[in-house]
């Protein structure tokens, strides 16, 4: 039987860091460059960059991004043509004629390891623009489809990460089983479960910074010691397990009976005990 060669330390330094080097994009979404979230956006580029990662920044509303879908997403599209957007988007997407815009930010998803969502809850939701980045990016042809894997699984993004870092205005305590706005992982299920899992992204546990509105200098400098600490962990800490489809649902995509613990209910059910 042959002997392991040993590694020189300068092999296990190289080695170390091509598993650690990685590529990171950030998805910035609030008006003000001079908020919270802006400066959330700006420690964690600098804090992955300082950790030898590759990081692109799409700041929403410095680029003036248009948030809503339109025929003008397709060139192309016949004018007296009805628009059936999932039809359109996929016919354009397969044939490389979106508009740049939108062909610019698929190609930043595409080129990432993971992606980071910055954004404060309005609405219990993402703010209109970010909504609009994904109804406009995350097009029928590369994000879902039956051109690309099935949604809840593989999928057409599989193999990158995905971090939601989130402002909210409301005490921790709101966002709590009994709070008054319900749990959070119930309150971002659209986003974690809807756009990163069906899409095969496997979506970290959301980074929450509650009493955003008045925020004092302990309390940021704690966020962001224990954001560092997530950005750190970001390609090994666990995701959350969601269900697949190709194992758990049957074919009318419902919960196989008996895959849950009981007095499962609600959302909880499509998480893996």
């Amino acid at each position: 039987m042959n002997e392991a060669v040993p590694q020189t330390p300068q092999q296990t330094s190289q080695q170390t860091s091509q598993q650690q080097n990685k590529k990171i994009l950030v998805v910035s979404a609030h008006p003000e460059p001079r908020s919270l979230n802006a400066a959330l956006t700006a420690f964690a580029v600098g804090h992955l960059r300082a950790a030898g990662h590759e990081v692109q920044v799409s700041d929403l509303y410095a680029m003036k991004w248009k948030p809503a879908v339109d025929a003008d997403d397709f060139p192309g599209h016949a004018p007296d043509r009805r628009l059936a957007v999932m039809a359109a988007s996929e016919h354009a997407t397969l044939a490389g004629r979106l508009s740049p815009d939108i062909a610019a930010e698929q190609e930043k998803v595409r080129w990432s390891d993971a992606v980071i969502l910055q954004f404060p809850l309005w609405w219990f939701s993402v703010p209109a623009i970010l909504k609009g980045w994904i109804d406009r990016v995350f097009t029928a042809g590369f994000g879902y489809g039956p051109s690309v894997p099935p949604p809840y699984s593989e999928g057409a993004l599989a193999g990158r990460r995905a971090l939601v870092s989130v402002t909210a205005g409301a005490r921790e305590t709101a966002f709590s089983d009994r709070g008054i706005h319900g749990r959070l992982a119930d309150v971002l299920h659209p986003v974690q479960h809807g756009l990163f899992w069906f899409t095969g992204m496997a979506p970290l546990e959301p980074f929450a910074v509650f009493g955003s509105n008045q925020l004092p200098d302990e309390r940021f400098a704690a966020a962001k010691q224990e954001y560092a600490r997530r950005l750190d962990g970001l390609f090994t800490d666990e995701p959350v397990a969601f269900r697949s489809l190709v194992d758990d649902y049957d074919h009318d995509m419902r919960l196989l009976p008996g895959t849950e613990a009981p007095g499962t209910n609600g959302l909880d059910l499509h998480v893996r005990p």
